[in-house]
């Protein structure tokens, strides 16, 4: 198997990176990290690391100074699942999951998992169910359905659920042969437009301008990521979207957060005002809806020549489900890893990962292909597309290979994870959260602005430096 450092290696020349800035990158820890199977450690470290000396090489671009990259194995898997060890005023997270979210036995004893902590999504999938949000009435509605059937009507329906299926069912149906071509990311350079000139500032990302339209983990999870170098990103929620509150908080740090209703032709005016003074456009809406609303990545280089556009799908761009609504948990189920998981620990049913890897790992590959990207376009010039995808990470994850005996290994206990937490204020409440694993020795990567509720700043750009 490859070691983390020639992981992170791939992953730097495929975005064009000089082989040259790896000198300066010192990793740390080994696998088994938690138990699994795959290697959680070697992917937290590898995407944060590329994260890391993205920011380093915009530095030197910058500054002209060099500086040492450093990423502890440990401390990357514990920040790939920061949402667990968020506290607000000392109190830990809710109950992560609706009350009939989970895995359920279909009438072909097939497995079935539905994600319902969006009411609308609960209520599509009752509806085609035709019962309560109870379990045991869901449960025994599935009874009369086969799990593809199921899928494929609560998709139509306006639904998420995922049929368990193994590797070698997922590889073989059209669109995993669809993806298997594609790169776990790909910059692709979308206009024509002159060299933006790096911005004034002490930091690599400092008056670099970011449009954060995303929920959830991953694509937030990026936009926490270029806050923690010093971009000024604007996270653009709408007043009536649902959210997770406690993720919000989690990924919340270091942004600005504003309402716009981008259904209205005032909001979606407001937000080409914002879009025409940003440097990157950070979006997780399916490709037709994001099209629908005027943004697509041509409506954007349009708008804004020489724009960065970051995409983040489910399952990507190409295939009969790249309108496929998903998240994390969902891919790993219709992809292979929850039966994988559950045949290595020898169970009849779906184990998951133990993080939301596919997020988190996204989540750090769109900030890793966003500075990237920035940097083609300081150079080439141009307007530049990133995309990223829930299915092609878990692809990459995939194929790094698997830990004979890494299911042996112990989780977490309360004095390890504590030496990476770090204290600081919010509109919340005081909070202790996990700081960011990438160590730079010169420009050491923190929030400045503190997580506050959606909608708390008006929809306008701060001052450059």
């Amino acid at each position: 198997m490859q070691s983390p450092r020639d992981i992170l290696a791939d992953l730097w020349t495929l975005a064009g990176g000089d082989v040259s800035a790896l000198d300066d990158v010192t990793l740390t820890g080994e696998e088994p990290q938690l138990p699994s199977s795959f290697r959680i450690g070697a992917s937290a470290q590898a995407g944060i690391a590329a994260a890391g000396l993205a920011a380093a090489q915009i530095w030197k671009l910058r500054s002209g100074q060099s500086q040492n990259v450093a990423v502890d194995m440990r401390h990357a898997v514990i920040e790939c699942r920061s949402e667990r060890y968020l506290r607000v005023d000392d109190k830990p997270p809710p109950p992560a999951w609706d009350a009939i979210a989970g895995v359920y036995k279909t009438r072909d004893t097939r497995f079935i998992r539905l994600h319902t902590n969006f009411t609308h999504h609960r209520d599509a999938v009752c509806k085609v169910l035709n019962c309560k949000p109870e379990r045991d009435e869901v449960q025994a509605a599935l009874m009369q359905w086969e799990a593809e059937a199921f899928e494929t009507a609560a998709y139509a329906a306006g639904g998420v659920v995922a049929m368990m299926r193994s590797r070698d069912e997922w590889e073989a149906s059209p669109h995993a042969r669809a993806m298997a071509e594609q790169p776990i990311l790909s910059i692709e350079k979308i206009g024509e437009a002159a060299p933006k000139p790096w911005p004034r500032g002490d930091r690599p990302l400092a008056g670099l301008r970011v449009l954060d339209l995303s929920r959830v983990i991953a694509g937030p999870v990026a936009g926490r990521t270029l806050a923690a170098h010093g971009a000024d990103v604007l996270l653009i929620s709408g007043p009536d979207l649902p959210a997770i509150p406690w993720l919000a908080i989690d990924t919340g740090r270091g942004k600005l957060t504003s309402f716009v209703e981008l259904k209205s032709d005032e909001g979606r005016g407001v937000l080409r005002g914002l879009l025409a003074d940003a440097d990157i456009f950070s979006q997780g809406y399916r490709p037709q809806a994001i099209a629908g609303l005027g943004f697509s990545p041509q409506d954007a280089a349009r708008i804004n020549p020489g724009i960065v556009y970051v995409s983040l799908s489910a399952y990507g761009a190409a295939g009969p489900w790249a309108e496929r609504r998903g998240f994390d948990s969902l891919v790993q189920t219709s992809t292979g890893f929850n039966h994988a998981e559950g045949q290595a620990l020898g169970i009849d049913g779906p184990k998951e990962l133990p993080a939301q890897m596919l997020d988190h790992a996204s989540g750090y590959l769109m900030a890793f292909g966003a500075m990237m990207a920035r940097i083609r376009q300081s150079r080439e010039g141009g307007s530049w597309h990133v995309r990223v995808s829930l299915a092609q990470t878990g692809r990459w994850l995939w194929n790094l290979g698997r830990l004979a005996d890494g299911l042996a290994a112990a989780d977490y206990d309360k004095d390890t994870v504590q030496r990476f937490i770090e204290d600081a204020p919010s509109g919340f409440g005081p909070l202790r959260a996990v700081r960011h694993s990438a160590l730079l020795s010169k420009t050491p990567a923190h929030w400045v602005r503190p997580a506050m509720p959606l909608g708390s700043h008006p929809p306008q750009w701060p001052a450059r430096p």
